[in-house]
């Protein structure tokens, strides 16, 4: 069972195990690992210029933010009240600095990649899959009222170009 397999299990159903469950709480210290080796093997360079154009990367700070947040979703109320002031101070910074926006209710896959900053939106009940890549000016979200009120689900190892707008209850491949 894949990570984000595990996270729509626990999300959708109670009858998933404790042991997805416990593979979904240690799963967000993995999925960032992978968004940033993902990040680090597009990057150019020796092992230095990787290593510090992960460090300055918009997309690497968004997802940081993104499986922070998520990971302290799952935790004890005195540690998610004690913590949530600084999760909101960084989403907040990312949002403001780099104009990406990454709700925290979104089921994004590990090994997201995000190239460029500026006018990326990502709604809360968006799923997207393993090895996405987001360009600038990307919004993928809700639409529409009722029956058809929904959000898009993208699928693995999509690449959604700059400009792109992705609404309502649709699907996008692998």
């Amino acid at each position: 069972m894949t990570t984000m397999e595990t996270y729509s299990c626990t999300v959708t159903s109670t009858a998933c195990s404790a042991d997805a469950l416990q593979r979904e709480r240690q799963g967000y210290r993995d999925m960032l690992r992978k968004d940033i080796l993902r990040t680090w093997t597009l990057l150019p360079g020796g092992k230095l210029k990787r290593a510090v154009g992960c460090f300055r990367s918009p997309g690497v700070h968004a997802v940081a933010v993104l499986r922070f947040g998520q990971w302290l979703k799952e935790k004890h109320i005195l540690v998610r009240s004690l913590l949530t002031p600084l999760y909101l101070y960084l989403h907040h910074r990312v949002v403001t600095k780099w104009g990406i926006d990454l709700a925290r209710s979104a089921r994004i896959g590990e090994g997201c990649y995000i190239g460029h900053f500026g006018g990326i939106i990502v709604g809360g009940a968006v799923e997207i899959g393993h090895n996405v890549s987001l360009s600038q000016g990307v919004t993928i979200g809700v639409w529409g009222k009722g029956a058809t009120r929904g959000s898009p689900t993208v699928g693995d190892n999509v690449y959604i170009a700059p400009g792109a707008k992705v609404f309502g209850k649709i699907r996008v491949g692998d």
